[in-house]
């Protein structure tokens, strides 16, 4: 995924669907380093750092 769009996905309030590894999760913020801070929906505690490029939207 490119930054501008997970930049527009993590600002929207309407949910999007977005995976990585499978698994639908939402973005909570884009870094400068061209990663996100994420989570699965299935499990909002667990946080962590990926890059965008492991992120995809299913349109």
């Amino acid at each position: 995924m490119n930054r501008m769009r997970a930049e527009e996905i993590a600002q929207s309030a309407d949910m999007k669907h977005v995976t990585y590894n499978g698994k639908q999760i939402y973005i909570q913020q884009v870094n400068e380093n061209n990663t996100a801070r994420i989570f699965p929906l299935d499990d909002p505690q667990h946080e962590f750092d990926v890059q965008l490029t492991n992120l995809y939207e299913r349109l």
